[in-house]
């Protein structure tokens, strides 16, 4: 099978990894790729925000399937142009993509279907949100609508906080993104990551994993794409995952098709377990990035036609098996990230891994034919063992041989598991 691959990020890196491993693969091209992805596929220069330069590229190459990996082309149609010209692909349509293009759309489906999240309201003018949120007190959530790529939400301790960040969406700090606002009810609980397939009749549920949004330890500062990951999650217990598939995942699933939006693709469900039991923070319609890396890492079973299958709306036919063995993921990030930070900094050297533990290239280029960081957040250093505390170790081990002077990351990633480990 001719496989084209879309995006450059860690995410993507890692489902080349896995993808290259398919017996069923013949060729893997990737656009546009990093250094990284290019040790499994193909790299080629196609303008990925050109949905007829993806097409004539799968057309000039007969291309048998397409796997996207970000958010960006997804909401800008790349998926409906490619099924319009008989191509498999694995991502939702434009219009089912707004589950997360627009924090609005999800909490209207969350609302119409009754699962459960954080009461809300939307807001295209400061005032009012302002108004809401002198009513409502802190702590409390203020989202921008739209892609901000991570970094559009502000869980606000006070009410200045939460008033600075409707400022912050309605005069641009995040684009367009911004023109509306979300602001919802804060929910007390600990945090989850849930991934699930749909081909918009049958769900298959993937696994689940713990990210550390804030850039500082303890969980600490602003936040950020996703300072590092695991998984499992030890708080997604057998009964916390059969209740978000029934509670969430197959009621989004029902409403979806209902409103005239199937659903094809990834769910992944960032969750609140509360006190009630799970309730939907955001879904986003595409792997997590970090997440996927660990997710990759414990994916015993050939992806490829479990991808594709999702994209042929053959679901019910495939299983998907996982290494009992905790995965987790340490991102290396630029100095200065989430703010200014330099690029084009020098990566001397990263090391060879050892069985089950990689490093995932995230934001990095070749400069004059030396590796150079061009990203806020560079490199996935990923480790498998035991418990989630030996696979931290190795994680760490590893990440200390990375020469990269410009280089920072939290040394804390998996402490909520580790401190479960030892109580």
């Amino acid at each position: 099978m001719k496989v084209l691959l879309i995006g450059s990020g860690g995410r993507e890196h890692a489902l080349a990894w896995k993808l290259a491993q398919s017996p069923e693969l013949t060729t893997l091209y990737a656009a546009p790729g990093n250094p990284g992805i290019a040790e499994h596929a193909t790299l080629v220069p196609v303008n990925t925000e050109d949905n007829d330069a993806v097409v004539s590229f799968c057309k000039d190459n007969a291309i048998d399937f397409v796997v996207v990996g970000p958010e960006a082309p997804l909401v800008a149609g790349v998926a409906d142009r490619l099924r319009a010209e008989g191509f498999a692909v694995f991502g939702p349509s434009a219009a089912a993509a707004q589950l997360e293009g627009s924090k609005g759309f999800t909490k209207d489906i969350c609302a119409r279907y009754d699962i459960p999240t954080g009461a809300y309201q939307r807001f295209n003018n400061a005032p009012k949100a302002k108004a809401y949120i002198r009513e409502q007190g802190a702590p409390i959530v203020v989202k921008a609508d739209g892609l901000a790529a991570g970094k559009g939400v502000t869980v606000a301790m006070t009410v200045d906080e939460a008033l600075a960040a409707v400022d912050d969406c309605f005069e641009g700090a995040f684009g367009a993104a911004g023109a509306e606002v979300v602001v919802e009810a804060y929910l007390d609980g600990e945090e989850a990551s849930f991934f699930c397939l749909s081909d918009g009749k049958h769900a298959l549920a993937l696994a689940t994993a713990q990210d550390h949004k804030r850039v500082g330890e303890g969980d600490t500062g602003p936040n950020t794409g996703g300072m590092g990951a695991y998984s499992p999650a030890p708080v997604m217990t057998p009964e916390m995952v059969e209740r978000t598939m029934k509670e969430i995942i197959e009621p989004t699933m029902r409403g979806m098709a209902e409103s005239g939006y199937p659903f094809s693709g990834v769910f992944f469900a960032g969750l609140m377990i509360t006190r009630k039991g799970p309730e939907l923070i955001e879904y986003n319609v595409r792997f997590g990035d970090p997440e996927c890396q660990v997710l990759m890492m414990r994916l015993k079973s050939d992806l490829l036609p479990i991808l594709y299958a999702t994209a042929t709306g053959t679901l019910d036919k495939v299983t998907a098996e996982w290494s009992d063995d905790p995965a987790l993921t340490v991102v290396m990030a630029s100095k200065g990230y989430p703010g200014s930070y330099d690029k084009n900094t020098p990566i001397k050297s990263i090391p060879e891994a050892g069985k089950g533990a990689k490093v995932f290239h995230a934001g990095t280029a070749l400069k004059d034919g030396a590796l150079v960081a061009t990203g806020g957040r560079v490199l996935n250093v990923t480790a498998t063992g035991k418990t989630v505390g030996e696979a931290q170790a190795r994680a760490y081990v590893l990440l200390d041989k990375v020469e990269w002077g410009n280089g920072f990351c939290r040394r804390d990633i998996g402490w909520q598991a580790i401190k479960r480990e030892k109580a």
